[in-house]
């Protein structure tokens, strides 16, 4: 089953001790990107939740967000630096007095700088917060993952229905082609008579041009591959494994031989069938572009 790259997680976990809440959330990217954001006492645990993202999703930015708030309050303790503080304000006097004489340095310019309040995670016990934070990860992972499925069955269901007029069309066109060649020889021959005594015709030479204008007009090739193109689209489609890249190839591939039987389409109707083959093309591709 093919997933979508886009979705989100949530879950929430509690315990005496903490209470976490985890939000997952992905959208498309060429690559698998993850991006944490959690509590400076879980930093070194960043790894680990990049590698529990990585376990299960293959494409897409995904950013996972950690908040932890224990049982005693919000576990931070603040605490001035009072030597920074003094610091600070002999170098602003001293910088006042050469620069600005009659000003004075206030509180309010002391506290601008970060490191004279000191905000620590007191309390914070990451050996018994982890065990919690995997479980909510794990959790709001597992629904991301449903939620990305389900999006791509929708997607599953919509291709197939724009492979399937493609086809549509590619039969209308087959039946027609053959019928194609037969007009242009009679238009082809109806010429040189008209041009040319039908005494002076060559027979040969005729059927020589005739048997070349075929082979230019001939899509049977093209209409071959092209079927077989859409045949391992539908397999890649039923495959468990993430396909993104590989539907994206094989798209290309299915533009090449649509553009190649437009190219050799000389007739309206056919013209018209390669327009609309193109438009649902369009739109698988850029379906594609949201699969895992």
């Amino acid at each position: 089953m093919i997933s979508s790259m886009t979705g989100f997680g949530q879950c929430t976990v509690e315990s005496d001790a903490a209470t976490v809440v985890v939000e997952v959330k992905s959208v498309n990217s060429r690559f698998c990107e993850v991006s944490v954001r959690g509590p400076r006492s879980l930093s070194e645990k960043e790894i680990e939740v990049q590698n529990m993202v990585k376990q299960v999703v293959a494409r897409g930015r995904v950013g996972v967000n950690i908040q932890v708030e224990s049982a005693a309050g919000t576990g931070i303790d603040i605490k001035i630096n009072r030597q920074a503080a003094k610091m600070y304000r002999d170098a602003l006097t001293t910088l006042v007095e050469e620069l600005a004489p009659g000003d004075t340095v206030r509180l309010e310019h002391l506290l601008r700088f970060p490191d004279v309040i000191e905000k620590s995670e007191a309390g914070a016990d990451v050996e018994a917060e982890w065990p919690l934070v995997e479980t909510a990860l794990a959790k709001a992972l597992a629904g991301l993952t449903e939620m990305r499925k389900q999006e791509g069955e929708a997607l599953r269901k919509d291709l197939l229905e724009r492979l399937a007029a493609i086809e549509k069309s590619l039969s209308v066109l087959n039946e027609r082609a053959p019928q194609r060649i037969e007009d242009a020889r009679k238009k082809l021959t109806e010429r040189l008579t008209i041009l040319l005594d039908e005494q002076r015709v060559d027979r040969d030479r005729l059927e020589f041009e005739i048997a070349l204008m075929a082979d230019k007009l001939d899509v049977n090739e093209e209409s071959v591959r092209l079927t077989s193109h859409i045949q391992l689209f539908r397999e890649a489609l039923a495959s468990e494994e993430p396909v993104g890249r590989k539907l994206n190839f094989i798209s290309q591939e299915i533009n090449r031989e649509i553009n190649t039987i437009g190219s050799k389409s000389n007739d309206t109707e056919l013209a018209h069938l390669v327009v609309g083959m193109k438009e649902e093309l369009e739109k698988i591709r850029e379906q594609v572009e949201n699969i895992q």
